[in-house]
């Protein structure tokens, strides 16, 4: 569920289709921000769900709801026990929207108009623990919480569990749905989000030269990872190969990029796929839009990797959606290879000079590509890099 469709075939229609999911934000509290755009979903998550259900949950609760039941249709909704079954889901938040609801609610009305829901659905692990109630994943349910990194984390864990023979099946992604006043103050204060309010289509441009910050946006993506030889016993249809993981910590700044921390996510991803950087044709970009992001990532992508990919950055039309921002990189990067079509980047018009990458401008990509590359960077210091194969 993204700013530009309710699933994942509409979402990626638009992506190739250079599509816009950035819009004004016309809510009364959002006209005295200093900042006044976003990328709100496309479709309201609890339209696909039961009123009695929807109203227990928060917002990213839900859009974990919507999107897993659809990732686990799609795979077929393989029959396994329930031990070996799991779910990773990640967010970098949580339940921000019941937090700050329920607070207005306890200043305003006092305690006993507090809902008895309010802590199941502010909790971080509240994505991971319905999505494994509705499917009854008794595996594990877990949540990373690293930032921007924690869909991308999620789907590295997930491999992870396979590869240990704790689970055959994991559904995996991340979630976020913070597009409220607080965080939209807070970022303005840290000056990165995109001050472009009067040209929202155009506010989220990465890799451009005149880039000036992110744009907000909430969703979700979720993948369900399964063991090769499990799949082949129910032929299930196998989108991609997930080949490898890499992450690491910078350990150096709460907030800023670090090129040498990235660097060492690409590599170890690559070492775990047993694979070079030439092997790599595809890289799907973390790249939000800060002037110093971009251009940090472009230099680690050309260190790890080189410079022969084709790189994209779907953020372009997405905006920034914080924990699910690195699932939906993955499920790009996979369905790139699938299709051998690579998204254009939306709004690239001057590419910044200091970034010396085949970055794909102004129409779709296309080529049989076999292997692709998904970075993920949060603050805190949090480098995650997937690879994914044909299958």
């Amino acid at each position: 569920m993204t700013p530009l469709g309710g699933d994942m075939p509409s979402t990626w229609a638009a992506m190739r289709s250079g599509a816009n999911g950035i819009g004004y934000l016309k809510d009364e509290w959002a006209q005295e921000l200093p900042v006044r755009i976003a990328g709100r979903l496309a479709v309201d998550p609890a339209d696909s769900l039961a009123r009695t259900e929807a109203r227990r949950l928060d917002r990213v609760e839900q859009i974990a709801l919507v999107a897993s039941r659809e990732a686990w249709r799609d795979a077929g909704s393989p029959e396994l026990p329930p031990e070996r079954l799991a779910v990773v889901m990640g967010t970098g938040i949580g339940g921000v929207t019941s937090l700050l609801d329920q607070n207005h609610t306890l200043e305003v009305k006092g305690t006993r108009r507090v809902s008895p829901h309010t802590v199941p659905m502010l909790m971080a692990n509240g994505p991971a623990a319905w999505v494994s109630m509705d499917l009854g994943a008794q595996g594990g349910a877990h949540a990373p919480v690293s930032a921007c990194a924690s869909g991308a984390e999620a789907i590295a864990l997930g491999l992870d569990l396979i590869r240990a023979g704790r689970a055959d099946v994991v559904v995996t992604g991340g979630v976020e749905a913070s597009v409220l006043p607080l965080p939209l103050a807070g970022f303005a204060q840290m000056m990165a989000l995109s001050t472009s309010n009067d040209d929202p289509a155009h506010a989220s441009r990465p890799f451009d030269a005149r880039r000036n910050g992110f744009v907000l946006a909430e969703g979700g993506a979720v993948v369900v990872l399964e063991r090769a030889d499990h799949a082949r016993a129910r032929a299930a249809r196998a989108y991609a190969t997930a080949l490898g993981a890499g992450t690491s910590s910078s350990a150096a700044h709460i907030t800023a990029s670090d090129v040498a921390g990235q660097v060492r996510a690409m590599t170890l991803s690559l070492r775990d796929a047993r694979i070079t950087g030439q092997d790599v044709e595809h890289v799907h970009a973390h790249a939000t839009s800060t002037p110093q992001g971009d251009a940090s990532e472009a230099d680690a992508i050309a260190r790890a990797v080189g410079t022969h990919a084709v790189v994209t950055a779907t953020k372009s039309m997405t905006g920034h959606m914080l924990g699910a921002s690195g699932a939906m990189g993955a499920a790009a990067a996979i369905l790139a290879l699938r299709d051998g079509v690579v998204p254009a980047t939306r709004n690239l018009r001057d590419v910044d000079a200091r970034i010396d990458l085949d970055v794909v401008t102004d129409e779709p990509r296309t080529g049989q590509f076999r292997v692709a590359l998904s970075n993920s960077f949060g603050f805190g210091g949090h480098n995650v890099s997937l690879v994914f194969g044909r299958p």
